[in-house]
């Protein structure tokens, strides 16, 4: 039997344990139960005050994710451990909520139901869950860093020479593409497809974008699945299609969609982010060239205080349910806030109030292959401060301009300049070949790893 007590537990109304706990019992709420809308330029430009509004609520907070699309959103760091641990009373199937919204909503491509493993729970999520896992592991961390090092190197040859750059379209936006593209299997020139579907789903500023966003997305997984069908390969594509799970086609083109989807614009979001913070703080100013902050360090700064997918992890009690001193009813969407969540006990010091932070959820659900992430994010980041050691921002960094949108936390431009580099100048450079590296130690890292992955040998 469920005990009231229990976080998700619906007692009935004046049981006593509506104060039950001290994280469910929520603060004075305010009068006017009016949402919150999470998208516009002004929460694009300071969502950390629109957070600080919402904890007026409590725990959950009424909110407004586009227009006529409304939710509940946990601020709460406590609350959201709760939530994303709670698997019997919270679903991931956002099929009955479909209903209850308008179909062309600009952000119904991100929440709308499909059969793969963000949507899925119990024995289906594990079954589609084990197929990306263990097709993951066949990328070995080596042969991974090698090939974000010929991602990067091909990049910086393109703007070295201009001595001016966009970080964000012209590298952190470009990395995860150059890498997952390769790493299922499709040529390098389907990156621009892939790179305006994506960013039209998360963006989603009108409802025909969105759609077309979506559907554009979705036609360039069936061509890749159709081209790997006809013949295997030696990538993520070719695993998900051999795995004894044995995924249906439908089940196979959703999977990939979601997994290249959430490989790209949030891993991009992650590496313009903290090279944002790592150009613009002065604590990094030396990092550059071998100071005592690292990138290591600015991603984890970027994943406490500005986490590329700031709120996100839909889900939808089973039944009316009193969570954290707030009735929730059957099929309500309900989001975490990861940043809010994060930044609730504002120390100054990350990690020092809350123990870990939340940027790749948490429970059953959480992200699958946050190593390879953060693999290829530090090592794009070093690879770029490495060859080009004086880069700064271009613009003061007060007028950097943030993308709308309720799940994301992204710039829309990052303008950096240095001191030009160019294929004939001494030493070694980008332009020299693949196995060439600003220090000998990393040199000979790649010349070693550059070569066939060890699960094609």
């Amino acid at each position: 039997m469920t005990s009231p007590h229990q976080p998700g537990a619906a007692p009935p109304p004046g049981c006593p344990a509506h104060a039950a706990t001290p994280y469910q019992q929520a603060p004075a709420q305010p009068d006017a139960q009016t949402p919150v809308k999470l998208y516009g330029p002004d929460f694009a430009a300071d969502p950390h005050r629109f957070y600080a509004e919402l904890r007026q609520y409590g725990a959950l907070a009424p909110v407004e994710i586009a227009p006529e699309v409304t939710a509940m959103l946990v601020t709460d760091y406590r609350a959201a451990l709760d939530l994303l641990h709670d698997d019997a009373t919270w679903s991931k199937d956002s099929r009955e909520w479909m209903t209850t919204v308008p179909a062309d909503t600009p952000v119904m491509p991100m929440l709308m139901w499909r059969p793969n493993l963000f949507y899925a729970d119990g024995p289906a999520h594990v079954r589609y869950r084990d197929v990306v896992v263990d097709s993951f592991k066949l990328v070995e961390p080596h042969e991974l860093r090698a090939r974000v090092h010929h991602a990067a190197d091909t990049l910086i040859q393109r703007f070295g020479a201009h001595g001016e750059v966009d970080l964000i379209a012209d590298y952190a936006r470009l990395i995860p593409l150059l890498m997952f593209n390769n790493l299922f299997g499709m040529p390098d020139s389907y990156s621009d497809r892939l790179i305006k579907a994506i960013a039209g789903m998360l963006d989603g500023t009108s409802p025909e974008e969105a759609a077309a966003a979506n559907e554009a997305y979705t036609n360039y997984i069936m061509e890749l699945v159709g081209s790997k069908k006809a013949e295997r390969g030696l990538d993520l594509t070719s695993w998900f299609m051999d795995h004894p799970n044995a995924l249906n086609d439908e089940e196979l083109i959703h999977n990939i969609i979601l997994t290249m989807g959430a490989g790209n614009e949030p891993l991009a979001n992650l590496i313009g982010n903290a090279l944002s913070r790592m150009l613009s703080d002065d604590r990094y100013y030396h990092t550059l060239s071998g100071g005592a902050l690292t990138a290591h360090d600015a991603i984890n700064e970027v994943l406490w205080n500005d986490p590329p997918l700031t709120n996100y992890s839909a889900h939808f009690p089973v039944r009316d349910v009193f969570f954290h001193g707030t009735w929730v009813r059957k099929g309500q969407l309900v989001m975490v806030s990861y940043a809010a969540a994060n930044s609730q006990f504002d120390t100054g010091t990350p990690g020092s109030g809350g123990g870990s932070h939340l940027a790749w959820a948490a429970g059953p659900h959480a992200c699958p292959v946050k190593r390879h992430a953060l693999l290829i994010a530090t090592t794009a980041i070093e690879r770029l401060t490495a060859w080009l050691s004086d880069i700064e921002l271009a613009v003061d960094a007060r007028e950097l301009q943030w993308r709308n949108g309720a799940f994301h936390r992204a710039l829309a431009a990052l303008p950096a300049r240095f001191t030009p580099i160019t294929p004939d100048q001494a030493g070694a450079t980008p332009w020299h070949n693949r196995d060439s590296s600003p220090t000998s130690s990393t040199r000979s890292e790649a010349t070693s790893t550059e070569r066939q992955p060890a699960s094609a040998r």
